[in-house]
C-alpha cells in the first residue's frame, strides 16, 4: 500500500499531466474505472494501475488526479499509434481543442474502419481531457500522425462556406474526411488537394457552423452509410 506522496508512481502520474513529460516518456495516464476497463478490453498493457484503498491511500490518489472530484483508479499506459488507412478515415488539421480530438477519435471508432489522422497543430490525443473525451476509444483505435500530403484516397474537405452540400458529393473509397480548426478551417494547400469540398447544411436561424468533432461525426455517418449501400 502506497502511503507517501513521494512515491515514484505518484510522482510520475503528476508529471504526465504535462505534454513535455508525455512526449519524453511515451506514457500517459487514464483516470477512472471506465477508462481502465476500456483499456483492458482493448488489450492495452499498463505500466501499472493504482486502485484507491488497495494499492494506494485514497487521498493520495485524489491528490494526483486531474479530476476535480478525485478518482478511484488511475492507470499508466504506453502511447500507441496507428498507420493511416482504411476505406473511411478522418484527418484533422489544426484542431487544438483536446476535447474535440478525443470526441473525434470516439466517433471514428464507431463509424469507420480507419483511424483519426492528426496533422499539424492538433491537440495531444493523450492529454487527460482528450483521453476522457475518447471514452476509451483511444485504446481500441489509436490515432495516426501524418501530413495531408501523405494521405492516399479520395479527400473530402469540410468547409462551412462551400457551395456543395455533403449529400451531393460523390466519393469512391478509400475516403478521407478532412476537418480543420473551427475558426480557420483547413489551410488552402489541404483544401486545394481535396477531390471535393462540401458543407453540412444548417437550418435557417441556426449557428454558422458545427464544432469540429460534431461536423466530423456527421460526415463520417453520411459517407459511411453511403459506402455501405449496395
Amino acid at each position: 500500500m502506497i502511503t507517501s506522496p513521494d512515491n515514484e508512481k505518484l510522482k510520475l502520474i503528476r508529471k504526465l499531466a504535462r505534454k513535455r513529460e508525455r512526449d519524453r516518456t511515451g506514457l500517459f495516464a487514464a483516470e477512472g474505472e471506465d477508462l481502465v476497463e476500456a483499456a483492458r478490453a482493448a488489450g492495452a498493457e499498463p505500466e501499472f494501475v493504482l486502485v484507491a484503498g488497495e494499492d494506494v491511500e485514497p487521498e493520495l490518489l485524489d491528490g494526483v488526479s486531474s479530476l476535480g472530484s478525485g478518482t478511484r483508479v488511475i492507470g499508466v499506459y504506453p502511447e500507441a499509434w496507428s498507420e493511416p488507412g482504411g476505406e473511411l478515415s478522418l484527418y484533422l488539421h489544426g484542431v487544438g481543442d483536446p476535447g474535440n480530438v478525443g470526441s473525434a477519435i470516439r466517433s471514428a471508432h464507431a463509424l469507420c474502419d480507419g483511424p483519426v489522422v492528426l496533422g499539424p497543430d492538433c491537440a495531444d490525443p493523450y492529454s487527460p481531457k482528450a483521453v476522457r473525451a475518447s471514452m476509451g476509444s483511444v485504446f481500441a483505435r489509436p490515432p495516426a500522425r501524418a501530413g495531408a500530403d501523405s494521405l492516399s484516397g479520395t479527400l473530402v474537405a469540410l468547409d462551412s462556406g462551400a457551395r456543395a452540400e455533403l449529400a451531393e458529393v460523390s466519393a469512391e473509397p478509400p475516403v478521407v474526411v478532412c476537418v480543420g480548426a473551427e475558426r480557420e478551417g483547413l489551410p488552402p494547400e489541404v483544401a486545394g488537394a481535396a477531390a471535393a469540398t462540401a458543407r453540412i447544411p444548417i437550418r435557417p436561424g441556426g449557428p454558422d457552423s458545427l464544432n469540429a468533432a460534431i461536423a466530423a461525426t456527421v460526415a463520417l455517418y453520411e459517407l459511411g452509410n453511403r459506402m455501405r449501400r449496395p
